[in-house]
């Protein structure tokens, strides 16, 4: 697969939490850190999605925002 986003990132997925219609997917990318995607049931099927396997990370975004207190 040849994608144009340049943001990609390895990593293991941890858990998949299924909804309604939606599920969360936690994405261990390694240093202690765990990234999550929310997306369709559907694709979660489609692309075989499960815990223990090897997935990339695609980040493409149009806003990026930094907040402080």
């Amino acid at each position: 697969m040849r994608i144009s986003a340049r943001n990609q990132i390895k990593g293991t997925v941890v858990e998949v939490k299924k909804g309604a219609t939606t599920s969360h997917v936690r994405v261990d990318i390694g240093g202690g850190q765990i990234m999550t995607s929310s997306i369709t049931n559907e694709a979660v099927d489609d692309l075989g999605i499960k815990a223990k396997g090897s997935v990339t990370v695609v980040i493409k975004a149009s806003d990026v925002m930094i907040a402080v207190d």
